[in-house]
């Protein structure tokens, strides 16, 4: 019984473990409160540090500024490039700024406030596409269907997730 209590207790571990890295994430805009700012250096500025940090679908992008001075507008990727701030795609005002990134690919975001984008206040930030989705077994191919090697399938953190979940059942099942 003291065998089977401590598979259990690994397999729940596990099991939490794997889903804690399926999360969405919440990203502080330059990994500190006060980023949102005009860079002192091309090496200071946003876009160094959106390069180096991974976006997922899903993930949040977090600024904090002052909401009297400054502003975050989402914008095209005409507007970015030309830091054209009077029709932007979204206009964030609050200093406490919360955007989720709901899809694969680019997001333009620039400062509000006059100038600011010209002296390189500005950030792209690039969301991972997800991998091809699977979300139910499917039956094997028939040898007339399948031609060459054979490749490993792949998931979605949300495919990963339900088969973690029928795992961690299966296994409760046991006992």
């Amino acid at each position: 019984m003291a065998v089977s209590l401590r598979t259990l207790t690994s397999s729940l571990v596990f099991l939490s473990l794997l889903l804690s890295f399926t999360e969405a994430r919440e990203m502080l805009v330059g990994g500190k409160a006060d980023a949102w700012k005009i860079p002192s250096s091309e090496s200071d500025s946003l876009n160094k540090w959106a390069e180096s940090s991974r976006f997922r679908i899903g993930d949040y992008l977090v600024w904090k500024y002052d909401g009297g001075k400054d502003s975050v507008l989402q914008v095209t990727k005409e507007a970015y490039q030309n830091c054209n701030t009077t029709d932007p795609v979204a206009e964030y005002k609050d200093g406490n700024t919360k955007v989720k990134l709901e899809r694969p690919g680019p997001f333009y975001f620039i400062s509000g406030a006059e100038g600011h984008c010209e002296q390189g206040q500005k950030l792209i930030v690039v969301v991972l596409t997800p991998r091809h989705r699977y979300t139910a077994i499917s039956p094997a191919p028939s040898p007339a269907e399948f031609e060459g090697p054979a490749i490993a399938p792949t998931s979605s953190a949300t495919s990963i997730k339900a088969g973690l979940v029928t795992l961690g059942l299966s296994v409760l099942a046991l006992f």
